[in-house]
């Protein structure tokens, strides 16, 4: 797919003020196309995405599989609630729990629809595995998490963000949490004790700028978790499905969590798909009544998520995000080697980059790479985060680290 592949369309008119609440600060593109790495806008202009929706969208825009199974299941049916089973939904959970069965005791699936509602699925877990089969006191289970965690925005979840804008002006806030240094396994373990329900941890830090813990660090989180009778639950919404070159990240560290949880991908960027997959002990704690979701595990949703599964069974996506992703990491070492970054880091296909201080802000350098026609974003003020489909072309992709390194040379 090339730049040149998408039709121009005719976009919105703006000659009207909006009623849309101001949440976010995008910036000043509105798309209207796209297709496998490529976007347009309304004026015809086509923009590389090296964003994917902070990898929502792993297998690109309008993969030709995952919108033939969207149109399928739109011709046949929607949504049943979960008053009634549908056709997909034991087929849906039977394949993803064989697709993780190698990494995780995948026993049961629970599905829902966004990454928040999957970790707060996994919270109320694990907080009622905790009383009723750990023993905990009741309403006295903790929760061990990292700071520059991202996990959602819900109110349980910025309860324990260390961001201040994800946090601050939304108390009172939901007890129960203890926020160690991520990376740091002696205060994990620390903060370990008998009242410790579960530990949760992205297995690399997205939000916060593509943080990699060092070698030894799940490990080390899951043998404190075995030494106290504690679930690791490790938060694969970002990180999972093919990102890091592995279909979970925590693959590489060779760690089994009890519970995972994923969504982004899952959903082929075509709709919102979450799950949590895990332990049978620990998801059957969540009896009928507990716990659901009106559109948790719909047939669009099953259909989207099966043709999701088929990609990932061949293992091609996640050897195309090792191989490509080595390639990524090492013209953005040589941008560092020449001054034109202060760091960059990452996994497979995704890497956090820092832009000195002295050129501008992470937000100048998206801006700037927005008017070269590749879109990025920002966080955390000085960084950019680069996470392209992992359909990309090698060339394609090379044209955009060409366009990076001319806007630093700016």
């Amino acid at each position: 797919m090339t730049m040149t592949d998408i039709a121009p369309t005719t976009g919105p008119d703006d000659a009207h003020a909006s009623h849309l609440a101001h949440n976010y600060h995008p910036l000043p593109v509105r798309l209207v196309a796209g297709e496998g790495a490529w976007l347009r806008d309304a004026d015809g202009t086509a923009y590389l995405d090296l964003l994917a929706g902070y990898s929502a969208l792993n297998f690109g825009h309008r993969h030709p599989r995952l919108i033939a199974a969207a149109h399928a299941q739109l011709d046949r049916l929607t949504l049943t609630s979960r008053a009634f089973d549908h056709d997909l939904l034991d087929v849906f959970a039977d394949r993803l729990a064989a697709l993780l069965a190698p990494h995780l005791p995948a026993d049961l699936v629970l599905p829902m629809n966004t990454g928040a509602e999957a970790v707060e699925t996994a919270i109320k877990a694990a907080r009622r595995w905790g009383y009723t089969v750990k023993g905990v006191p009741a309403d006295a289970a903790t929760i061990v998490v990292a700071d520059n965690n991202f996990h959602g925005r819900t109110t349980t979840i910025v309860s324990f963000s260390t961001d201040p804008d994800a946090r601050e002006g939304f108390g009172p806030y939901t007890p129960g949490f203890r926020v160690v240094p991520y990376g740091d396994a002696d205060a994990l373990a620390a903060a370990v004790d008998e009242t410790t329900v579960a530990v949760l941890l992205e297995p690399v830090q997205g939000e916060a700028g593509v943080i990699v813990p060092p070698a030894g660090y799940l490990a080390a989180a899951r043998a404190v978790c075995d030494q106290h009778g504690a679930l690791l639950i490790l938060d694969e919404i970002q990180s999972g499905l093919g990102r890091t070159g592995s279909t979970l990240a925590c693959e590489r560290a060779g760690v089994r969590p009890d519970l995972v949880t994923l969504g982004k991908a899952l959903g082929g960027g075509i709709v919102p798909v979450s799950a949590v997959v895990g332990r049978g002990d620990v998801l059957g704690v969540l009896t009928p009544g507990t716990h659901g979701s009106t559109f948790g595990g719909n047939p669009l949703a099953c259909a989207v998520a099966l043709a999701v599964i088929d990609e990932l069974e061949t293992g091609e996506h996640q050897a195309r995000a090792r191989d490509l992703g080595d390639h990524l990491h090492g013209r953005l070492a040589e941008l560092v080697d020449e001054g034109l970054l202060v760091g960059s880091r990452g996994v497979g296909l995704w890497a956090g980059i820092d832009v000195d201080p002295a050129w501008g802000t992470g937000r100048a350098l998206s801006e700037a790479l927005l008017a070269r026609r590749v879109l990025v974003k920002d966080t955390h003020g000085s960084t950019v985060r680069i996470a392209p489909p992992l359909t990309i072309e090698k060339a394609d992709l090379d044209w955009g680290l060409d366009q990076l390194a001319a806007a630093l040379r700016g």
